[in-house]
């Protein structure tokens, strides 16, 4: 007796896909691949983990892939993927990055390999298994599920893009997306990264704040001079900074330059915030709920709003202050913003206020490798409604909605240049020790990973899936998109 192919068919595979030890089987062989995009000397193993693991695995599902080399850095290279089973079904991008920072050997606890997978309990340990290795891992094994199940098939048109360079700040990827706008063209992009806002919840973001770091310097003098001699009668750039600093954000951290700001939290985002509580597990901080923007929630002021901080200050020598008065002094600062707020027009509003406050001596300025756009999905996008439904119905739980990541990924690639809905679904969780020793994925949340994605790709190929209307063009569907952001008249 043959059994028809079913969701609850292709949700057991997943199960019995977990249980066998298959996902972890592949992620042990990806994470022994040294992908640091952060080193000059990885080329060899960034293309080999194009080559070697996600070629492969995409071809046994019959895609046709592609190498493409990156422009701005060359070892960084990226695969494209394409599945195209008919014309008249949905087309969906997925993403995915390969490359991982600095391994930090010798630092992990308990002698561990960063290039050795170690399962200790509920957490598997190894560089890459939480970003972004095990995320992306998790979505192609998912996909394999529904193809299997339904006999061959994913039930839908399906591209996905590997990049190897996200970690050294995806130079290449924003010139690969307006190059092959063809070749990635898609009804709405699917990808995981980031972490869910609990590692218990199932969570969903549609964008990310932007970020820009600039340098604050008061540089005044040759050499420093003895403070007995000279104290009183110098100018001390350590005062001016930070007299400067303090014009710009306040002690309680509220933002005092209009021009950093962003505009009033539109009524549809404050609305998926409401149902959200940030911080409390036992790894996260105590949350100081008098610091920010006074009037807004911990989760309005970290999803909804601009954070300005400062990163690094230096005046003299903290570890051997001398009696003298230093003769210069420099501080980093970061933007986080939402949309609203463009990167562009930051280091401009923080140099004209500098100077209507009667700062001239401090000058600012940033590279633009520095900057990362803010991007908003539309918590009102139907896209939006059609997965947290399917989320719903696999797990049983209502999932949490950010309608942006309080940090900041390469977003704009896909929803400013390719015009594309962007719908993140991440795999991890804020004590994973990403960027850091001991970085690990929790099974639980891959398990439920899998099962989440598998229900998903099996809901996208039933015909129900929004689709962008084709009777607009590209250019019009980014200026639709755009005006969306900002709250204006949508599509």
């Amino acid at each position: 007796m043959t059994t028809e192919p079913s969701r609850d068919g292709a949700l057991a595979r997943a199960s019995s896909h977990f249980a066998s030890g298959a996902l972890r089987d592949d992620l042990a062989r990806r994470v022994a691949h040294r992908t640091e995009s952060q080193r000059d000397d990885r080329a060899a193993q960034q293309r080999a983990y194009l080559d070697e693991e996600m070629a492969p695995a995409l071809a046994a599902m019959g895609f046709a892939t592609r190498i493409l080399a990156n422009p701005v850095k060359a070892d960084c290279p990226f695969l494209v993927a394409s599945r195209v089973e008919d014309a008249r079904a949905p087309t969906i991008l997925i993403y995915g990055h390969g490359d991982v920072v600095l391994g930090m050997e010798g630092r992990w606890r308990e002698g561990r390999d960063p290039w050795r997978l170690d399962v200790a309990g509920e957490r598997w340990y190894g560089r890459g298994t939480a970003d972004n290795k095990g995320q992306h891992s998790i979505n192609l094994a998912a996909l394999r599920q529904v193809f299997d199940e339904r006999g061959g098939r994913l039930g839908f048109n399906c591209k996905v893009l590997i990049e190897t360079g996200e970690e050294a700040g995806s130079p290449g990827l924003r010139e690969i997306a307006r190059a092959e706008r063809e070749l990635l063209a898609a009804d709405a992009l699917i990808a995981s990264d980031g972490p869910r806002l609990s590692a218990e919840r199932p969570t969903v973001f549609l964008g990310s704040r932007g970020a820009v770091n600039f340098d604050l310097v008061c540089d005044l003098r040759e050499g420093a001079h003895h403070s007995g001699n000279w104290g009183g009668l110098l100018a001390n750039p350590g005062t001016i900074l930070a007299s400067a600093i303090a014009s710009l954000v306040d002690a309680n951290g509220r933002i005092r330059v209009e021009g950093l700001r962003p505009p009033p939290i539109p009524a549809s985002v404050r609305a998926a915030l409401a149902d959200l509580s940030v911080g409390g597990g036992p790894s996260d901080p105590p949350v100081d709920r008098d610091w920010g923007e006074p009037g807004l929630t911990p989760e309005e002021r970290v999803f909804g709003w601009n954070a300005l901080e400062v990163l690094a200050f230096g005046c003299g020598d903290p570890d051997a202050p001398l009696n003298a008065v230093p003769a210069r002094a420099r501080a980093t600062l970061q933007l986080r913003f939402v949309v609203g707020t463009q990167a562009e027009t930051v280091v401009p509003a923080v140099a004209a206020h500098l100077g209507e406050a009667g700062f001239p001596r401090v000058q600012v300025s940033s590279s633009r490798m520095d900057a990362f756009p803010a991007t908003r999905l539309d918590p009102d996008d139907p896209w939006v409604d059609f997965t947290l439904a399917s989320l719903r119905r696999t797990s049983g739980k209502a999932p949490a909605l950010l309608p942006n990541l309080g940090g900041s990924i390469p977003n704009d690639a896909f929803s400013d240049i390719l015009g594309l809905p962007t719908i993140w679904i991440p795999h991890s969780y804020a004590a994973c020790s990403q960027h850091a020793p001991d970085e690990h994925l929790l099974a639980g949340v891959a398990e439920e990973g899998l099962a989440l994605m598998t229900g998903l790709f099996w809901d996208l190929g039933e015909g129900d899936a929004p689709r962008l209307s084709f009777s607009v063009t590209k250019d019009q569907r980014l200026r639709l998109r755009r005006e969306s952001s900002r709250g204006g008249p949508r599509a």
